[in-house]
């Protein structure tokens, strides 16, 4: 199946003449390092999601959601009722049963939804816009997210029922990508706060921040904590990249998740929407991401 190419695509400048944007659906073994495509098509495709029971990805393309099983095939759209303009932040929840989206309504930022992870009408969580959900507490019952207050962007904790938001972070500059691990005890999240974009810690409550990457030759986004808590993957730019934009060279990098030097694990042609959201399987043997190229028409 070929979509059309959408705007994002269309508009950007650096499309070369006579070329599309081809995206590839991959996964990576962090055991054999066998790096497989499971889908490939000439459109845009963002942020793969693996299910709870491992049978099938979750990727977003054109303000909608669709699965696809894990060994390939055609794509199926996921009901997401009134939500049409999800954008790349979506995630399950701890037991597999519920999922949370970020859409944005007309005339407005983006919010917070959960919904049944087979399908149905959403559910919003968050009133305040713009939010982008990252994370879901082990306990299913907290979201971590970043979101822009007052010109500028900082993690906050809310309910899943929905209520009062929690500030977690301060410090000046953008703060994204936040993520529990899975014994509940830490949230990983990335931070410009030290000048070049890093990957931080903290606890739950905010408190205890710990700066984890250190490389200044990196830009460090989305880390992504594995089920089984041992490892943690994360993607990274030249540090000369402002922001974590689309059609870049850019690494995926491994670490231990109580510390040492990250491993590159895989060179691609991407950034945004390659691995923003958490994407392992859930044995912790491998994780989804997306890579692109430009491609002939034909």
């Amino acid at each position: 199946m070929l979509w059309a190419l959408n705007a994002y695509a269309q508009d950007n400048a650096e499309q070369p003449e006579g070329k599309v944007l081809q995206s590839s659906l991959e996964t990576y073994n962090i055991e054999t390092g066998e790096r497989e495509v499971v889908y490939q098509v000439k459109d845009h495709i963002e942020a793969p999601n693996w299910s709870h029971d491992g049978s099938y990805f979750l990727f977003n393309s054109n303000g909608r959601l669709y699965t696809i099983p894990v060994e390939g095939g055609e794509p199926k759209q996921l009901d997401t009722g009134f939500a049409d303009n999800c954008n790349n932040d979506h995630g399950f929840s701890p037991d597999g049963s519920m999922l949370a989206i970020s859409h944005s309504p007309e005339g407005e930022g983006s919010k917070i939804y959960v919904m049944p992870a087979t399908g149905g009408t959403p559910r919003l969580v968050t009133e305040k816009a713009p939010s982008y959900w990252h994370g879901w507490s082990p306990d299913g019952e907290t979201l971590v997210y970043p979101a822009q207050r007052n010109g500028e962007f900082d993690i906050y904790a809310i309910s899943v029922n929905g209520g009062e938001e929690t500030r977690l972070t301060t410090a000046e500059g953008l703060d994204d990508g936040a993520e529990y691990t899975p014994d509940g005890k830490w949230i990983y999240f990335n931070s410009v706060r030290t000048g070049v974009m890093k990957i931080f810690r903290m606890r739950p409550d905010g408190t205890g921040v710990e700066q984890i990457t250190s490389n200044e030759e990196y830009g460090d986004w989305f880390p992504h904590p594995s089920p089984d808590g041992n490892h943690i993957v994360f993607l990274s730019y030249d540090a000369s990249v402002e922001g974590h934009p689309p059609n870049k060279d850019v690494v995926l990098r491994l670490m231990p998740i109580e510390g040492g030097e990250p491993e590159v694990v895989v060179e691609l042609f991407g950034g945004q929407g390659t691995i923003n959201v958490p994407s392992w399987s859930l044995d912790s043997k491998k994780f989804a991401f997306v890579s692109y190229s430009w491609v002939d028409t034909d």
